[in-house]
Parts: C-alpha cells; sequence; structure tokens
C-alpha cells in the first residue's frame, strides 16, 4: 500500500504537470461523476493529506443564476477539490501530450485530466470525488496531524499514541487516529477535528495528544491508524518501532518516549520525499533499504536475530508486522 511518502511525491508530480494549467478535457470513468466535464477549469494546486491525494481546481464560469448546473454538472465561479485515496493499489501518472501511457489495462482508468502541457491519469483510484473545497474536511477532518504537513505538530501525535498503553506499539502506528498515512483501511472515525485543522494545530503534541489519549492499544495498531497521525503504513510502522526500539507487541502506554517515536516516523517520511524506492537504513543497495520489514526469518542487520512477521489487529483488517526479538524486547 501507498504510504505518506508515496503520495506526497504523487501530489508534487501533479503539482509540477498541472498546477496554474488550465484544463482542455477531462473524462471521467466512474459512474459519481460520469457527468462531470472540468474543461476550462484551473487547477490550482495539488497536495496529499495523510494517504489523501486533493486536486484543487477553480471552476469556469457560473452556469446557472445561482451557481450550479444540471446533470450532475458542479456549479461554477467557486472552488473544488478533486478527492481520491491510492489504497493498496492506486496510482496517478503524468504524461506529455502524445507520449505513450504506461501498460496498464484501460478498465483500470477512472480519470483523465487534459491540459495544453500533460495529461495526468488516474488509475484504479479509490473514494473519487468532487467537493467544494470549504468541504474538504468531511472527506479528510477525521485524521490526525500529517507526517509531512507543513503544520506538522509531533506533539499531539505522541499524546494519542500514549492515551493507549495497552495497545501494541505497532497496532498503535498503524492507527490512522493517531497518525495519517502509516498504512491501514480507515476505519469509524471519532469526533470532527475540522475546527482544529482550520486553526493550524495539526502540529507534533497534537499527535502525540492523539495517541495517549488510547493508553491500552497497541503501539503498531495506534500508529496506524490515520486518525492519530497521518501518512504512516505498515513499512515504516515496521521501522520506525526498530529504531526505536520498541516492540510491535507493547501497548501505547508502556512505550517510554512517545515524542521520540512521532519525530522518528516524521522523519523517515521526510527523508524518503522523492524517492522511489523507501530506504530507512541509509544504504541505497537494492535490497538494503530496510531494518526489518519483509525481512522475516533473515537475520537482524544489527544483532543477527532472526526477524519474526506477525500481524496488527485481526482479520479482516489485520496488516503485517515485522520486528527484531533482540533489539525490540517486548515488556509485556
Amino acid at each position: 500500500m501507498p504510504e505518506g511518502d508515496t503520495v506526497w511525491n504523487t501530489a508534487r508530480v501533479l503539482q509540477r504537470a498541472l498546477a496554474g494549467a488550465r484544463l482542455t478535457g477531462s473524462d471521467f470513468r466512474v459512474p459519481q461523476l460520469a457527468a462531470t466535464d472540468l474543461t476550462g477549469w484551473t487547477v490550482r494546486e495539488s497536495a496529499s493529506r495523510g494517504k489523501h491525494l486533493l486536486l484543487r481546481l477553480t471552476a469556469a464560469g457560473a452556469s446557472s443564476a445561482d451557481g450550479t448546473a444540471s446533470a450532475g454538472q458542479p456549479g461554477g465561479g467557486r472552488d473544488w477539490t478533486l478527492h481520491s485515496h491510492l489504497r493498496m493499489d492506486g496510482a496517478w501518472r503524468a504524461y506529455a501530450p502524445g507520449e505513450r501511457w504506461a501498460a496498464r489495462p484501460a478498465h483500470l482508468i477512472r480519470v483523465v485530466l487534459r491540459s495544453a502541457g500533460a495529461v495526468a491519469v488516474g488509475y484504479h483510484l479509490h473514494e473519487l470525488a468532487l467537493v467544494p473545497t470549504d468541504q474538504e474536511e468531511s472527506l479528510v477532518g477525521h485524521l490526525g496531524p500529517d507526517l509531512l504537513g507543513p503544520d506538522w505538530d509531533p506533539a499531539e501525535a505522541v499524546r494519542r499514541l500514549a492515551a493507549q498503553p495497552d495497545a501494541t506499539i505497532g497496532e498503535a502506528l498503524l492507527d490512522r487516529r493517531n497518525v495519517a498515512g502509516v498504512g491501514s483501511k480507515l476505519v469509524t472515525v471519532g469526533p470532527s477535528d475540522s475546527d482544529l485543522v482550520r486553526r493550524g494545530f495539526w502540529v507534533e503534541g497534537e499527535a502525540v495528544r492523539r495517541l495517549a489519549a488510547q493508553p491500552d492499544r497497541l503501539i503498531g495498531e495506534a500508529l496506524l491508524d490515520q486518525r492519530n497521525l497521518a501518512g504512516l503504513g505498515t513499512i515504516y510502522t515496521a521501522e520506525v518501532l526498530f529504531l526505536a526500539g520498541v516492540s510491535t507487541l507493547t501497548t501505547v502506554g508502556r512505550v517510554g518516549d512517545l515524542r521520540r517515536v512521532v519525530r522518528l516516523a516524521r522523519r523517515l517520511l521526510w527523508a524518503n520525499r522523492g524517492r522511489t524506492a523507501q530506504v530507512t537504513t541509509g544504504d541505497t543497495r537494492r535490497g538494503r533499504g530496510l531494518w526489518v520489514y519483509g525481512r522475516q526469518g533473515q537475520p537482524c542487520r544489527r544483532c543477527g536475530t532472526v526477524i519474526i512477521r506477525g500481524q496488527h489487529g485481526s482479520e479482516p483488517l489485520a496488516r503485517l508486522a515485522y520486528w527484531c526479538p533482540s533489539c525490540q524486547p517486548s515488556s509485556e
């Protein structure tokens, strides 16, 4: 599943390809937007929020007296946001006009946006929706502090993790209610945090606060909950916990320094912006980039102990977990 850094990179690609451009055509291949035509609309910017991608646009002139249009066409004269989620298999690609598209089945295409200088194609996108920009929070307001956001607050991410002392650290990190973007599928959300988002309080302290609010939760689950911190998935959850020396079987309340865990998470995501492959060891050679993720049965790069694979949570929402039992001893 794409994690926060992958979505951030995707947003940057679309920003470079479309920002400031006037769309010359659009083709939506999903029922809810099949009648929508964005021709004449201007792309203002592309942004990521955890694992959600937000393409912000300004509509062409109003098409009726009240600024709305018929047959499913959004009204003009206001700002709109095209929201998408990549989940496990979604992707956006940008091409030059006339360039050959990636060798993917045509039936996977969900949207095509054209401008004079680029063509953006969305493959297998999920949760595709077009909403007024001032209503974005209805889609992402439940997320915790964004690890790659400009208003990141590590203290709040730590607080959310610490609130679940009996959850294992691996489970807590996977919980998007603690940190958004770690990698788990969205589950039921709590009260809206829209006021905090508007006021720019999604920073370290807020992430820590949300985590700490669930002290009995496993840390891995809490970190993967995007309502706590946005941007972590199973890869970074495993790597962050290894670097922090915390077992994924540890509950949030038993994690000695939640703030350090949150800061490590942000540091890893930040360092991997712009990369095509995640690297947490500092070694970019093939097969050497990660400490524990995907390395079950292999020796730990630090101590030689065999890496273990387990899972965060239970089926059908279980997520993979990896750890070194020596470097990450369980306190349970």
